[in-house]
């Protein structure tokens, strides 16, 4: 039997089965072509942005500027714990949406009732392995299958009717350093994805692959690290291969089918200052730079470098593929080549690709520069040749000596990160969500011990003269680089979702949703939604209808606003017009037997043993004694949230009685303790030892009634997993 230790959040509550089918296969599904995932039904939403172009647009308009104000909510669903960015898809009226730890939910889009759920088996030991592993920010759709980026590093495939594995193919040991928090896109047929890599990985554990989607056979891997034969090799001067670090390719790229071209953008070094390399001089390829990459190949066709990063400024977010005229304003751009063709349209490549906010535009065909300007305060870049694109990074800001302090902004969080902007052809304007952060910024000297991953000590603060504003929204000219408005506010804005009805959605950190006027930035219909907004928002369509998804989770910047409530709960919400109707039960669906086959005929009654477990929690599965030791770290680590009597406080759900039987009530005693474990005590979540955790869980059976026995509750997930709550 294997042994509870450090598990995944969340992925204890499933780990006895690969895939938990809580109804019936998926009806009539229809497989997802190439041409499909290019051109999309407006209907559907395919691939992370929608469109492998990676606007976030949608021609739905159906909820338009006139009536956005009568949206409501019309059904909501809980997601497993964890760090929740997802990205739902909608394909012919089924949603798939990736919740934290590989766990992936087929749902009726309509109604909200839950077809299949896959939760990934992860290793025991991967929170140990790799930081903040449990991210799972978008999957695939291609074919009958489903296509996600593990964390353990496998490439896998469900089939997307059923939830069952079809295939998975590793492509490295997670050991090594590789850590993924991005899934695939699908271009002509290649499931495409890129990871982030920890030092002790060296250069082999920085690489983005191509896969068979069909199959998940390796078709190509290039790494972002210029080696070898590489012309640009002499970048790094005479750092060993051994120690060129870290340069990954975390976010999701973009395709443009026409040209065969993938575009991948890549991160920092480590350590990333540069004295701590070879010094400020080299460039060291390919890091902060956009990779146009050869689909049927991997062959980095040419690259741009945005920035030679001394501060983990990250340049790895969307680009957006953009087929317009360039005509950059003067007056507000601040960086254009002087030989733009006037009325020529270009097939350009534009957008905030880094946390400095700054926009750059190229054509995408070449890599050519074409013009770039900032965003928000940013004193980083200095300046940019338009004839070469060169960019000069303000000495300023350069470190050439250890401990010295150096102020920059926007700091390491930006600026830009990893929620994304958004592009209207309506309006031809782009809209980027930014935050108004600066930093004091210092090197580390390596003498001194141990410097961290980055070797860079960070003190970050909200930017000066911004009225205390850390949120805000630029609406950007895509043609002209002229700024249409900007939006502030005091919560950090989130991910942004354009739509044919004139309409921007977003979200913000306080757990706003909200709709504005993409072409005034008017505020048209605001939501809290009671947690901090942090997945990619989508609309879809379903028997006429649209709908608006987004989904909450666990905000990571409330440092710099302290006073607000950032709720932290996992959810996803769904949107529409009163004409869609609120709370369609859905489909009628055949009950499953959660440990057994779907209505065995010799399934056990209803009653004292439900839901075909092997015991039941009132036949006494725990001590007095280790009840009375739950007792006391209850009082010490839980009864602020949740009352002194578990009847709850400050909000939060009671404990005992019948909101505790509804919730748990033919469940196992595995899922009490590993919820307990996976959000106990708040902002502290496994902090406490297993012994702990299970003495908390007695506790809360033996103050709902369950009576104590002579053996005490083991941390063995097979045992706890086979006592039901009866």
């Amino acid at each position: 039997m294997r042994r509870i230790g450090n598990l995944a959040l969340g992925s204890l509550l499933t780990a006895l089965a690969m895939t938990q089918v809580v109804g019936q296969t998926v009806p009539d599904f229809p497989g997802v072509t190439d041409a499909e995932i290019q051109a999309p039904d407006a209907a559907d939403w395919l691939s992370w942005r929608r469109t492998l172009d990676s606007w976030g647009y949608s021609p739905l308009d159906q909820i338009n500027t006139g009536n956005v104000d009568q949206l409501r909510m019309v059904w909501a669903m809980p997601l497993n714990p964890g760090h929740q960015e997802g990205t739902p898809l909608v394909h012919d009226g089924i949603m798939y949406f990736p919740g934290p730890a590989d766990t992936i939910y087929a749902v009726d889009a309509r109604s909200g009732q839950q077809i299949w759920t896959y939760a990934r088996d992860l290793p025991d030991d991967i929170g140990q392995i790799l930081p903040v592993y449990d991210t799972t920010r978008n999957v695939a759709l291609y074919g009958h299958l489903i296509i996600g980026n593990g964390a353990d590093d496998y490439l896998y495939a469900l089939d997307a009717r059923t939830g069952e594995l079809v295939w998975e193919t590793q492509i490295m040991d997670y050991h090594n350093g590789a850590k993924v928090s991005a899934g695939p896109i699908i271009a002509n047929g290649l499931a495409i994805t890129g990871r982030s890599c920890q030092p002790e990985g060296g250069p082999q554990a920085c690489v983005i692959t191509a896969h068979d989607a069909e199959t998940g056979e390796e078709v190509w891997r290039t790494s972002p690290i210029a080696q070898g034969d590489d012309p640009n090799d002499a970048t790094w001067g005479d750092v060993p291969l051994e120690d060129r670090q870290q340069v990954g390719a975390w976010m999701i790229p973009s395709f443009d089918p026409e040209l065969g071209l993938v575009y991948m953008g890549t991160s920092v070094s480590a350590p990333t200052p540069k004295i701590r390399l070879a010094g400020n001089d080299l460039d060291y390829l390919y890091h902060n730079s956009t990779l146009a990459l050869d689909v049927e190949t991997g062959e980095i066709v040419w690259h741009y470098q945005h920035l030679v990063d001394q501060w983990d400024m990250d340049h790895t977010f969307p680009r957006m593929l953009i087929d317009q005229q360039v005509a950059p304003d003067p007056s507000e751009v601040a960086w254009m080549a002087p030989d733009i063709e006037a009325g020529r349209t270009y097939r350009t490549l534009s957008g905030v690709p880094g946390k400095t906010g700054v926009i750059y535009t190229l054509d995408r065909e070449t890599g050519r520069f074409l013009w770039a300007r900032p965003t928000l305060y940013q004193n980083l870049v200095s300046h940019i040749d338009g004839a070469t694109g060169r960019v000069t990074v303000n000495p300023e800001t350069i470190p050439t000596e250890y401990g010295t302090s150096i102020t920059i902004c926007p700091g390491p969080t930006g600026g830009a990160n990893y929620y994304a902007p958004a592009y209207s052809p309506l309006t031809q304007t782009m809209y980027f969500p930014l935050t108004n952060t600066c930093a004091e910024m210092s090197a580390l000297d390596p003498a001194e011990g141990d410097t961290g991953t980055y070797g860079i000590s960070t003190r970050a603060y909200l930017a000066p003269d911004v009225d205390g504003m850390l949120g805000a929204i630029h609406a950007v000219n895509a043609v002209t680089g002229r700024s249409e408005w900007t939006f502030h506010q005091r919560a950090g804005t989130q991910s942004l979702l354009t739509t044919g009805g004139g309409l921007l959605f977003g979200g913000d950190a306080e757990g706003h949703v909200f709709a504005m006027d993409q072409r005034t930035g008017e505020m048209l219909w605001n939501m809290n939604v009671g947690s901090s907004v942090t997945g990619y928002p989508a609309t879809f369509a379903v028997d006429g209808q649209q709908y608006v998804a987004v989904s909450t989770g666990f905000w990571l910047s409330d440092n710099f606003t302290p006073e607000i409530r950032h709720g932290r709960q996992n959810t996803l919400f769904v949107f529409a017009l009163p004409e869609a109707g609120i709370g369609h039960r859905g489909p009628e669906r055949e009950q499953v037997n959660p440990a057994g086959a779907m209505g065995s005929a010799d399934a056990p009654p209803p009653g004292g043993n439900i839901g075909g477990f092997s015991r039941a929690a009132s036949s006494g599965v725990f001590t007095s004694a280790q009840a009375e030791a739950g007792l006391a770290i209850y009082q010490r680590s839980c009864a602020a949230c949740h009352g002194a009597n578990l009847q709850g406080a400050g909000g939060t759900a009671p404990l005992r009685g019948a909101a505790f039987m509804r919730g748990w009530r033919g469940r196992s005693v595995a899922e009490l303790f590993a919820t307990t474990r996976d959000t106990m005590p708040m902002g502290a979540a496994g902090s406490l030892s297993d012994t702990d955790y299970l003495a908390v869980t007695a506790y809360l059976l033996q103050q709902n009634d369950y009576p104590a026995g002579n053996t005490a509750l083991e941390p063995d997930e097979a045992l706890l997993a086979a006592i039901g709550i009866d």
